[in-house]
């Protein structure tokens, strides 16, 4: 089933059917271990809406969640960012990043910050080497189990991060840096392993990039990161994890303002944005 999220409260789709409910507040909705059963008994006593243009307003899948994100979770991952960081003498701490005990983990965006479905990302004016990050993302809620799947959008600034690792933060968060959307999957078990991501990166009338990788090509376990992630820190309204990328444009590319980013994942649906700055 996928839930979308219109002015704070929950529209639930499931089997091509819409159900709406004014009790269905976002925060409360989502915050459930076994959330999948749940919803289903909710939906017994849901009315059916045939209007779905609420879906089309719907914004990011985020009341008062935090966003916290992965890094070199994939191979492709740890040599760009040894590549971007060589100059600056960090490359070596993403190779030892990608083969050690502990996952690097990272604050990317307060809920307020975060962009939906046809919204613009931003990038920043003090960086000229600017790409996004296609990242399957995963819903955490309190009592930490993943519940539930978004399409989440990681911009990253690689040469603010590349002149010094520690200006991670710089090159990653910032106001418009996190799209989530378009909605949140709540499937029945988690995601299959062989799930496709899909970028595409378009300008004008042409694509100027694209490219895909099965999130099995992942060298950590979900699990694994939530158990990072939550191991000394409780969120109360649940928390989004973005897990990492694979697919990272070539080194003489960069995003120009105007351009449109579509990230694909199968089950979950397509969330598109629009390049501003």
């Amino acid at each position: 089933m996928h839930l979308y999220q219109h002015q704070g409260k929950a529209i639930v789709k499931h089997q091509d059917v819409f159900y709406t409910s004014e009790q269905w507040a976002w925060d409360a909705f989502i915050n459930r271990s076994g959330l999948h059963q749940h919803i289903l008994s909710d939906l017994q006593g849901a009315e059916q809406n045939t209007d779905i243009s609420e879906i089309n307003e719907a914004g990011a899948p985020v009341i008062s969640q935090e966003v916290w994100a992965s890094g070199v979770t994939y191979l492709r991952s740890r040599e760009a960012r040894m590549q971007e960081s060589k100059d600056a003498g960090g490359g070596d701490f993403y190779a030892k990043v990608y083969n050690a005990e502990r996952p690097e983990l990272f604050f990317k965006s307060a809920p307020y910050r975060v962009v939906g479905h046809q919204q613009p990302v931003r990038i920043r004016k003090d960086s000229k080497w600017n790409v996004p990050e296609p990242e399957l993302t995963l819903f955490i809620c309190s009592g930490g189990t993943i519940e539930g799947y978004t399409v989440g959008n990681d911009m990253s600034s690689r040469d603010i991060e590349g002149e010094n690792p520690l200006y991670l933060p710089q090159a990653k968060s910032y106001d418009g840096a996190a799209a989530l959307g378009p909605c949140l999957y709540v499937p029945e078990s988690p995601i299959a392993e062989d799930t496709l991501i899909q970028l595409q990166i378009t300008r004008g009338h042409s694509t100027v990039f694209q490219d895909e990788i099965r999130i099995s090509r992942m060298k950590r376990k979900h699990q694994e990161l939530v158990d990072y992630l939550t191991r000394e820190m409780f969120f109360p309204s649940g928390v989004y994890l973005m897990t990492g990328t694979g697919i990272v444009p070539p080194d003489d590319f960069t995003l120009n303002v105007g351009d449109k980013v579509s990230i694909t994942i199968e089950h979950i649906g397509t969330l598109t944005n629009t390049v501003s700055q």
